[in-house]
């Protein structure tokens, strides 16, 4: 393992119809980006980067350009930059990875990093008493359901995506600050079944807005990522360990 850093942020939400700052806030992820990349060897997206992400063959949502180019002059540094698809983002398909050079993830990843363990997820699904939103999950990856959103015109399908994102948790208000019962998580719970066969040092989730991390059996750590309208949160590894991180200062956006 070399003296270089890897770096996991998770749920920044780029676009978010319920935030009146995404400017500021695309601007303060593209500078953490920035700062990340100088001594980073690789840097996980794990999902939800986007509030609402759809490609047509020929077109991309209107946005994000600064936060599109800085990823492409991260990866064209030599920089390898994943991009794990989240329930706000599932619909990625070629042209993120061609136009930025993200390495596409749809599911879970485990990646020995520096001597350690890494199970990386987005982090939805992994609750299986949810029927209902792992069926619309399974609606929402099928292709035939894809080429029929595919044939709706872009102005109305995007105004479609912006219209459902806006039933999340971040318009209700429900997001969590802290979990008041982190043992029941189903991350958690998650990990602990998949430990007790397959050992990890550190299984790293977004998705649930949490900032925290919790302890399990034969030192293994859950860490999940938080988020970038209360939190403005990520992890780094140095090689040792995994550190959650906030801003220090959202004007300066200094990530020290």
């Amino acid at each position: 393992m070399t003296n270089k850093k890897t770096y996991f942020v998770a749920d920044v939400h780029l676009g978010a119809p319920a935030l009146n700052n995404n400017a500021q806030r695309e601007l303060l992820f593209v500078n953490w980006l920035d700062r990340a990349a100088k001594d980073a060897d690789e840097i996980y997206m794990l999902g939800d980067i986007f509030d609402f992400w759809y490609e047509y063959k020929k077109v991309v949502p209107r946005g994000f350009v600064r936060t599109l180019g800085k990823i492409a002059e991260i990866t064209d540094s030599g920089v390898a930059v994943h991009y794990f698809t989240g329930n706000h983002d599932i619909w990625v398909y070629d042209y993120l990875p061609s136009e930025t050079g993200i390495i596409l993830h749809r599911g879970p990843e485990i990646k020995t990093i520096g001597g350690k363990t890494f199970f990386m997820a987005h982090g939805d699904g992994l609750d299986k008493n949810e029927k209902g939103y792992l069926m619309l999950k399974k609606l929402f990856t099928s292709k035939t359901a894809q080429f029929l959103f595919s044939q709706l015109h872009p102005n109305i399908a995007i105004w479609f995506g912006h219209q459902w994102a806006k039933r999340s948790r971040i318009t209700k208000g429900t997001d969590p600050e802290f979990s008041t019962d982190i043992d029941n998580e189903a991350a958690v719970l998650f990990a602990k079944e998949y430990n007790k066969k397959t050992p990890v040092d550190y299984f790293i989730f977004g998705h649930r807005h949490l900032f925290t991390e919790k302890e399990i059996e034969n030192n293994s750590r859950v860490i999940f990522l938080g988020e970038w309208f209360n939190h403005f949160s990520y992890a780094v590894f140095d090689g040792e360990k995994v550190e959650l991180k906030k801003l220090t200062d959202k004007k300066s956006t200094d990530s020290d």
